[in-house]
């Protein structure tokens, strides 16, 4: 016999008001239905739980033992569904997100902090790593997400491009270039570059635009923060993406718009194929999405951009 919520909440009932007819009532059934149902879990145990008379329903000593058990069982079933239900509404879960260090620091927050707030018994789970890593733990379930640069993704996930993210020159404006409206790749194949690590997304991306060779190298480094402390420091200048300009809000610094031989760098949201995800996934999409299609739709790329001012940190 499998025993059900019904038999449990029949029994724990009964058990309660000592009495058919009112514990029938209070589990809405007839009381040859009620009756029934005890007499199901006592065919089942073997032994009478309740001994019944014209006027008393009592326990037995094996009927108060399971009455324990009987107890116990329901309320953990009944917070079972109830957890299942929360999660199913919302209310509940979580949600491991893996990004691009750039998009974690960037344009991610503001969508954290509105799903927050709108689910707030959601737990967020944020991953900042590299393109490359993005995709491994995507696959190594050890992410529900990841928003990267399409790097091949494979065949085992799927990439939904979300934001189109033009590249910019900067350098101090003290820069021979500083003064220009915009550049086209040939402008700078003579300019000192600092480059990113080749794990880097936006290096991979500068190389295709680039190939078979590009500006020379002033310094390989890891951070975005550090490649702005260079220039800042009079030092070379660098090639970034619009994602990234709110790493270089620093005096004196100006950001030119750059024409590149290849398409802009498309911000992907990857998911595993197939894997439709949890309610509270399903959740962080609808409010990402909303926000960076508002996202794609007021910022404008070509407008050349003084990444020093306030204003261009709102337009990333």
């Amino acid at each position: 016999m499998n025993l059900s919520i019904r038999h449990l909440r029949a029994f724990t009932t009964l058990a309660a008001v000592r009495s058919f007819t009112r514990a029938a009532e209070q589990c809405h059934l007839s009381q040859p239905a009620f009756s029934a149902l005890i007499q199901n879990i006592e065919d089942h145990a073997g032994v009478r739980l309740f001994n019944r008379s014209t006027r008393n329903v009592e326990l037995t000593a094996e009927g108060a033992l399971f009455e324990t058990v009987a107890v116990r069982l329901l309320n953990d079933m009944t917070h079972a569904f109830d957890e299942l239900n929360d999660h199913a509404n919302r209310r509940r879960g979580r949600v491991t997100i893996a990004a691009l260090p750039t998009v974690a620091a960037g344009a991610l927050p503001p969508v954290l902090t509105d799903f927050r707030a709108r689910h707030p018994g959601i737990e967020i789970v944020l991953k900042d790593v590299t393109a490359d890593t993005c995709l491994e733990i995507l696959r190594n379930n050890q992410a529900d997400l990841a928003l990267s640069a399409p790097i091949s993704p494979g065949r085992d996930l799927v990439s939904e491009p979300l934001l189109s993210d033009r590249f910019y020159f900067v350098c101090r404006n003290d820069h021979p270039l500083a003064k220009r409206k915009e550049l086209v790749a040939r402008d700078v194949l003579d300019q000192p570059i600092i480059k990113f690590a080749r794990t880097s997304s936006i290096r991979q991306h500068l190389d295709a635009a680039f190939y078979p060779s590009g500006p020379p190298t002033e310094f390989e480094v890891n951070h975005l923060v550090t490649a702005a402390g260079l220039i800042a420091s009079g030092i070379g200048a660098t090639l970034v993406p619009t994602l990234a300009l709110f790493q270089f809000q620093m005096p004196g610094l100006v950001a030119v718009p750059i024409r590149l031989p290849v398409s802009d760098r498309q911000m992907c949201l990857i998911r595993r194929r197939n894997d439709a995800g949890s309610a509270a996934v399903t959740a962080f999409v609808e409010v990402l999405r909303e926000h960076w299609s508002e996202l794609a739709r007021t910022r404008n790329p070509r407008r050349r951009a003084p990444v020093a001012r306030k204003r261009a940190a709102r337009s990333i």
